[in-house]
């Protein structure tokens, strides 16, 4: 088990940078990401796989929501899906090697694998072992998906992982499944070495087992200064949006 670096305990993370719209600065954006530079927040990221293999910052699988473009993120190699602007503002979307540039160890970055639904061979864990291989700097890596985590503990060893929990209530999975999920049985086999926790379920049993066990336990997804009282009662850290919290 790698331990989560303390900068992910003591600093809080704008949830898919710091975005905001209203402003032309949109969500897993090098605008978002260079923003929360600039105040010295850390940045949690969604990756996607392009066609050619790289690792993408993007949320969805499809671009339908945050371009113009329609159709699936894996059908369109990196340097084409770099020439689709982001709906509401200059960027488009960029690969992690770029972000990585950018960012160069001045803040902590949280990566989130998203899960490759059939398309879960392990090429997205590859890319993402590939672009991290030489960064220096605090960064740790996660997926809902343990299967993800598993590989990137053969493949990326030295790099902090955990897994993305919660209730998955929405994720319209089977009842099997998704109990198994809520339960984090994998922790322990996926050598995990911290939980990313939906808010609105940091009073669950499991979560205060991984809490007592000394576990670092980070949530998701904060709006609120009110919201965020409540939930470092429980969490050691918070991912957030919409506000411009403290640092502890």
């Amino acid at each position: 088990m790698i331990p989560l670096p303390d900068a992910f305990r003591t600093t809080p993370m704008a949830h898919r940078g710091l975005h905001t719209p209203e402003n032309g600065v949109i969500e897993n954006s090098l605008s978002a990401v260079r923003a929360a530079v600039g105040k010295g927040y850390g940045v949690e990221l969604d990756l996607q796989l392009s066609a050619d293999g790289e690792a993408i910052v993007f949320h969805d699988d499809d671009l339908d929501r945050l371009t113009s473009q329609k159709g699936a993120v894996h059908r369109f190699a990196s340097s084409v899906l770099q020439t689709f602007p982001l709906k509401g503002g200059d960027d488009t979307p960029q690969p992690l090697s770029t972000i990585l540039s950018e960012v160069r160890g001045r803040i902590p970055i949280l990566l989130e694998l998203k899960d490759q639904g059939d398309r879960d061979t392990g090429m997205l864990e590859q890319a993402v072992a590939a672009a991290l291989g030489k960064y220096k700097g605090p960064v740790a890596v996660m997926s809902f998906n343990p299967r993800m985590v598993a590989r990137l503990a053969k493949i990326a060893p030295e790099v902090p992982r955990g897994l993305t929990t919660g209730t998955f209530n929405d994720e319209g999975m089977m009842p099997k499944m998704r109990d198994h999920l809520r339960a984090i049985t994998d922790f322990d086999a996926v050598d995990a070495s911290f939980i990313s926790h939906e808010a609105a379920d940091l009073d669950s049993l499991r979560v205060a087992e991984i809490k007592a066990a000394g576990h670092p336990v980070l949530t998701w997804t904060i709006r609120s200064p009110q919201a965020e009282a409540v939930a470092r009662k429980v969490a050691d850290n918070i991912t957030f949006e919409g506000y411009l919290p403290s640092f502890p």
